[in-house]
């Protein structure tokens, strides 16, 4: 398969849609070596502008989707017209369905006991023949390296061959590329997308996602925690992003 690439501000982005992106994952984790998928949105980019060390980091991952739909629209503004929007919860889910068809064993690492619980629960309710082999909620703490070589070889020995991942960004995408060459399994950073399957937060509707809105939906439903991130992300974003469009319009 083709993959072509574009750069947002410092961020390597590969727009595919999320059909491509799960076959990628198939062919990666049947052949058992050790793969990082992120899925990028106006935060992660934000982070990966402001942070270099992070934007090189991030860099090296073997694919990164356009799960920010403002990520889409700029690769489409840039004249790609074969760039896909493709969210990471629908990644997620069309990822376990491919798992489901192929008996592709699974596991998830990170987030609290509870909503690993209820992740579970309803990924299995959702796929019922999916095989999930591993579950681990790491503490609030860097493990130990004693605790963290505990943990890859359970993952090992449970034939982990895809691992969600969910410690938020940028910790999820750090954690997957330190340990992508330890690990014989594709890894997804899943990120927000616990929140939308365990229904703490409802998606929202096809109409806002397609207007590049989502983040508004996601602020309406939690403004405490969000306002802040994007009063000061997404209007950086929107002036970074023009004039990267201007620069290569003029050239």
């Amino acid at each position: 398969m083709r993959v072509w690439s574009r750069t947002i501000l410092t961020t390597r982005v590969e727009p595919v849609g999320v059909t491509d992106a799960a076959e990628m994952v198939r062919v990666w984790s049947e052949g058992g070596a050790g793969k990082v998928v992120c899925a990028a949105n106006v935060h992660m980019v934000m982070t990966a502008w402001d942070d270099p060390s992070f934007a090189e980091e991030l860099n090296g991952s073997d694919l990164t989707v356009c799960d920010g739909r403002p990520l889409y629209l700029i690769c489409r503004l840039a004249g790609d017209r074969r760039a896909k929007h493709t969210r990471g919860l629908d990644l997620m889910l069309t990822v376990c369905d491919v798992a489901v068809r192929h008996k592709i064993p699974v596991g998830i690492y990170g987030g609290r006991p509870d909503v690993l619980e209820a992740v579970e629960r309803r990924l299995r309710a959702g796929y019922k023949d999916l095989d999930i082999v591993y579950r681990y909620s790491p503490p609030f703490r860097p493990l130990t390296p004693e605790e963290d070589e505990a943990e890859i070889e359970a993952m090992k020995a449970a034939g982990v061959r895809i691992l969600f991942v969910a410690l938020g960004c940028p910790k999820q995408e750090r954690w997957m590329l330190e340990h992508r060459d330890r690990l014989p399994a594709t890894m997804l950073g899943i990120g927000a997308a616990v929140d939308f399957v365990t229904g703490t937060v409802k998606p929202a509707g096809r109409l806002t996602q397609k207007a590049g809105l989502e983040w508004l939906h996601r602020l309406r439903k939690e403004p405490g925690r969000l306002w802040w991130r994007y009063a000061s992300t997404n209007t950086r974003f929107l002036a970074l992003a023009a004039a990267q469009l201007l620069r290569e319009r003029r050239r």
